[in-house]
């Protein structure tokens, strides 16, 4: 099925309906992760202020951003299994609230306890948004367009992080890191909005009438194991996803701080320099959805796995600041660009009764060991030197390569279950 018109012809009412609904899937789930991303590099560039002004120390400011991540886990195993069972729409709503309220409450932290908390809780909102958003919209588009329009989600984080690098400079001298916080209400504007204009994909109303007639319903987790060949993809894909999430967080939190310490950046030079990046990353995930969905996603991710081995190895060795200018655009298209191919590709992995569980379990444990990141970098740039740190980081894509050669099957364009 495709639900683009011929030229020649008017769409009918049928495929006008379709489009529309797709559409609207599309924009709610791209808008819930752009809240993500912009929350979650504020973060970063704010550390130092918030660290100074609640007396933290370096490991505390950096467990904010770890305990958010793990959060994430808990709210992406809960909210995918309950996405599952009682539908897309209803749950990804409650997961831009929780995450919208607990962000606004951030701003009225007192100290290290009580913003640790804030943080966790909005975790668990955050980790629920992605893998519901990419099943909503894997189920609501057609199979060839599927990798395309899963990029399209991701895009959306790097909307919302674009966004964070070139108005925290301007608005933190403004309203201060608290008045950034506040900031984090908007997105329960946006649950509402989704909650009155989508409804639930055919796919997942069709399973759901059946289990209402009397189907044996199965525990969505179990599904992730169900046998040898799903339990060796469920590895190979948590694998991805942990290298992906390592190394994204591991150069997004401290890059600000790398391109500060070493080159002497301001704050707002800093955000320029992170924004070129950011959009290289924006470019990769655009160009990995259309690759994907032409050549097939394990030859997608190969070759952004392969690119990202040596552009983080080279990108450490830069000195100049045309050369971290472009260095970091181009670094930016193959380290983040592979998460424009999740939602296909764990999409065609599972069926319907375990997608969201399976979008939001395997790509959130991949979070959680990404929260580590940048615990690891900012420990290695301590040791011995940013620059050291990020060159090793580059040897981690190198698992990558070998699960996806080994453990990741090509379902490319396949019928969803």
């Amino acid at each position: 099925m495709n639900i683009a018109p011929s030229p020649s012809a008017s769409p009918a009412p049928g495929a006008r309906e379709r489009r529309g609904y797709a559409g609207r899937a599309l924009v709610a789930s791209v808008l819930g992760y752009a809240m993500d991303g912009f929350d979650l590099l504020i973060l970063g560039f704010m550390l130092p202020v918030i660290a100074l002004d609640l007396h933290l120390s370096s490991a505390q400011a950096g467990s904010l951003v770890t305990w958010t991540l793990i959060g994430a886990v808990v709210g992406g195993i809960v909210f995918g299994v309950l996405s599952d069972w009682f539908g897309r729409v209803r749950m990804l709503t409650w997961t831009i609230l929780i995450f919208a309220v607990f962000t606004g409450l951030c701003a009225l932290a007192q100290g290290y306890a009580d913003l640790l908390a804030y943080r966790t809780i909005a975790g668990i909102g955050l980790g629920g948004e992605f893998g519901i958003g990419m099943t909503l919209v894997a189920e609501a588009w057609p199979a060839s367009q599927r990798a395309r329009v899963s990029s399209y989600v991701g895009l959306g984080w790097q909307l919302g992080v674009l966004a964070a690098a070139l108005l925290t400079p301007l608005l933190l001298p403004l309203i201060g890191w608290r008045g950034m916080f506040a900031v984090g209400l908007l997105p329960a504007v946006v649950s509402f909005v989704v909650r009155r204009r989508v409804e639930e994909p055919a796919l997942f109303t069709l399973h759901a009438e059946r289990a209402t007639r009397g189907a044996r319903r199965r525990l969505p987790l179990k599904l992730l194991v169900a046998d040898a060949r799903t339990l060796r993809a469920s590895i190979g894909v948590t694998i991805l996803c942990s290298v992906q999430n390592f190394g994204y967080y591991g150069l997004m939190i401290w890059l600000p701080s790398y391109l500060s310490k070493t080159f002497g950046y301001s704050l707002t030079k800093s955000g320029l320099w992170t924004a070129a990046t950011v959009i290289g990353m924006g470019a990769g995930i655009w160009l990995f959805g259309m690759a994907a969905d032409r050549f097939g996603r394990k030859p997608a991710f190969l070759f952004y796995q392969a690119g990202a081995v040596v552009m983080v190895f080279v990108y450490a060795h830069l000195t100049t600041p045309i050369a971290l200018l472009v260095g970091g655009a181009v670094m930016g298209v193959f380290v983040n660009g592979m998460i424009g191919g999740y939602g296909a590709l764990i999409s065609e992995l599972y069926p319907t009764e375990a997608r969201a569980t399976a979008q939001n379990v395997l790509f959130n444990i991949g979070r959680a060991v990404g929260g580590f990141g940048p615990v690891v970098v900012g420990a290695l740039a301590a040791q011995f030197s940013f620059a050291a740190a990020l060159a090793l980081l580059a040897s981690i894509y190198l698992l990558d390569i070998l699960a996806t050669v080994f453990l990741i099957p090509e379902r490319r364009g396949a019928l969803l279950e």
